[in-house]
């Protein structure tokens, strides 16, 4: 049994993609043969604008899916996964939280890593990932054989944990999928981690999503954690600064630290 943590880039997309080139390829068509004049000029232009515009959305989801296939010769997400798990190192019987843990692929990752500890694994499963599932997180960590795991559902901006549960937190691209102030759900998954606790988040941290994340890192500090780093992943360590370009990526990094 071979586990299948399914792809960042859902093929559906894909499909949607290349439907919108042909659709608006034909309509062009449709009206460049009924139309004359301007308003044939016009309409024409709009949709084989919009042809072009689907045709190259449909080429850029084609190769992001490829880049972050476990299968594939990238395997760009494999890389991202096995570099945050390796963050975190628990104590024998310690917990760690993942959140937004999506096909299971990171809090396995953990849980192997870390067989004398325990891994608690909770996404929404929106049907903005509707390939992503409780049982498909259940069927991989059985594939892996791995038991020292758990998934369930669960809210990352207001997490059904007591302060203080667990002695490490982890996740991977979830919170800039979220609307709203990314800072203060990195600041309610933190309230979760133990004092000496450590925690290895990685996402867009961007400007435009997050706002001043040096000064975040500063506020951490500032409260009391210790070591923590904003490690930029498109110099090369996940990525290379052309692939963070071309795949929308820019700004990816990996806060890390201790409470």
């Amino acid at each position: 049994m071979k586990p299948d943590y399914r792809n960042w880039m859902p093929k559906g997309m894909i499909w949607s993609f290349l439907g919108g080139a042909l659709g608006c390829g034909a309509v062009a068509i449709i009206l460049s043969l009924l139309l004359n004049g301007t308003l044939k000029t016009v309409l024409t232009g709009a949709f084989a604008a919009l042809a072009v515009i689907f045709c190259g959305l449909t080429i850029w989801a084609v190769l992001m899916h490829r880049a972050f296939s476990y299968d594939g010769k990238r395997q760009m997400s494999r890389q991202i996964i096995e570099g945050t798990a390796a963050q975190v190192k628990l104590p024998a019987g310690g917990k760690c939280l993942d959140v937004g843990c999506g096909s299971g692929a990171l809090a396995i990752a953990v849980a192997k890593g870390n067989p004398q500890a325990r891994v608690v694994g909770i996404d929404r499963w929106g049907k903005e990932y509707a390939s992503f599932s409780k049982q498909l997180c259940e069927r991989n960590a059985k594939a892996e054989g791995v038991k020292n795991i758990a998934f369930q559902q669960g809210d990352a901006t207001h997490l059904d944990f007591p302060d203080g549960t667990f002695d490490a937190v982890v996740s991977n691209y979830v919170y800039h999928n979220i609307p709203g102030d990314r800072q203060k759900y990195l600041l309610e998954t933190l309230r979760t981690l133990k004092k000496g606790g450590a925690f290895a988040i990685h996402d867009i941290f961007s400007k435009s999503k997050y706002g001043d994340m040096q000064a975040f890192v500063r506020q951490l500090r500032d409260m009391g954690y210790q070591r923590v780093e904003l490690i930029d992943t498109t110099n090369g360590k996940y990525m290379t600064k052309f692939e963070a370009v071309w795949m929308a990526l820019g700004g990816s990094a990996l806060l890390t630290g201790i409470k």
